[in-house]
C-alpha cells in the first residue's frame, strides 16, 4: 500500500492507496510545532480505528508547500514506516512540460493537481484550488504547464476583516442569499462569498481566452476545481465543469507510479 501526504498551509490531507485505488483518506490540521512522534502517534490511531497496520505501507510520497514540516514527515516516514519518502520536487517525473520562468518556484501541490487533472480529463485545462490561497493553473492539450494566478483564499480574506477592523466579527463562510443585506454578518458573508465567486468567474474566463492562443485543435478548456471550499464557490457560478476534492491525492499516486523504485530525496 502507498501512503500519500498532501501538506498545505492549513491542512494535511493523507490517503492510503491499494492497487491504485484510494481506500481511505483523512484531513488533519497542519501544526508547525508537532514532532514526528506526535504526528506518528496520531496517524497510528487513525490506522487502528480503520483496522489498518502501518506494516502494510510499502511506500510513502509527500507533496508539501510548508518546508518546515517536510523534515518532520521525512523523519516520520523512516521511523514509523521504515521507508524513505518520495518528495515532490525537481527531478521527479511528472509527465508535464513546465513552462514557468523558474520551475522550482511552482508549488508542489499545483503540479500534482495538474498531473491528476490531465490524466483524468485531458487538456487544455484550467485548475482552481481553493486552499489557503486560491490558485489558478493553465495546462495545454500537449501537457504543458503554463503557469497561472495566485489570489488570497476566502478564509484569509475573512480572517483579515476580523483582525484588521475594530468591530467586524468572525463569520461562517456561507451564502446569505442576497447582496443587499440588512445586518453586518450577512453583509460580510455576501462580500466574502459572492466577491470570491466574482473573482473566480473573471479569472477563469480570462484564462480560458489566453489558453485558446496555445490550442491547435480549438478545444474549449475544461475547468476543474478542488479544495475544501470548492463546492461552496462552484454552486454560485457556471464556469466550473468538475469539482474533484481528492485530485491532489490522486495526482500523488500517479506520480508515485511514474517514479516507482526511485529512492532519491529532493529538496
Amino acid at each position: 500500500m502507498l501512503l500519500a501526504f498532501d501538506v498545505g498551509n492549513t491542512n494535511i490531507v493523507l490517503g492510503i492507496f491499494q492497487d491504485g485505488n484510494l481506500i481511505q483518506n483523512w484531513r488533519l490540521e497542519t501544526d508547525y510545532n508537532k514532532s514526528a512522534d506526535e504526528y506518528g502517534m496520531l496517524i497510528n490511531q487513525l490506522f487502528n480505528y480503520e483496522h489498518l497496520s502501518t506494516k502494510e505501507i510499502e511506500n510513502v510520497i509527500i507533496s508539501t508547500v510548508v518546508p518546515s514540516v517536510l523534515y518532520t514527515l521525512q523523519h516520520l516516514s523512516m521511523k514509523y514506516f521504515k521507508r524513505r519518502a518520495i518528495i515532490i520536487g525537481p527531478g521527479i517525473k511528472t509527465g508535464l512540460i513546465v513552462k514557468y520562468d523558474n520551475p522550482k518556484q511552482v508549488g508542489a501541490d499545483r503540479i500534482v493537481n495538474a498531473v491528476a487533472a490531465y490524466a483524468k480529463y485531458g487538456g487544455p485545462l484550467v485548475l482552481v484550488d481553493f486552499g489557503t490561497a486560491t490558485t489558478f493553473c493553465a495546462v495545454t492539450e500537449n501537457a504543458e504547464y503554463l503557469g497561472g494566478t495566485i489570489a488570497p483564499g476566502i478564509k484569509i480574506a475573512s480572517d483579515a476583516l476580523f483582525e484588521k477592523t475594530a468591530k467586524l466579527p468572525k463569520v461562517e463562510l456561507e451564502k446569505p442569499g442576497r447582496v443587499i443585506c440588512k445586518n453586518t454578518i450577512e453583509s460580510m458573508q455576501s462580500g466574502l462569498v459572492y466577491g470570491h465567486m466574482g473573482m473566480v468567474d473573471f479569472i477563469i474566463k480570462k484564462m480560458k481566452d489566453e489558453l485558446m492562443k496555445y490550442s491547435t485543435t480549438g478545444k474549449t478548456p475544461t475547468v476543474v476545481a478542488t479544495g475544501g471550499l470548492s463546492s461552496l464557490i462552484e454552486s454560485g457560478i457556471d464556469c466550473i465543469d468538475y469539482v474533484d476534492k481528492l485530485l491532489t491525492l490522486e495526482g500523488l499516486e500517479i506520480i508515485y507510479r511514474k517514479n516507482k523504485g526511485r529512492r532519491h530525496e529532493h529538496r
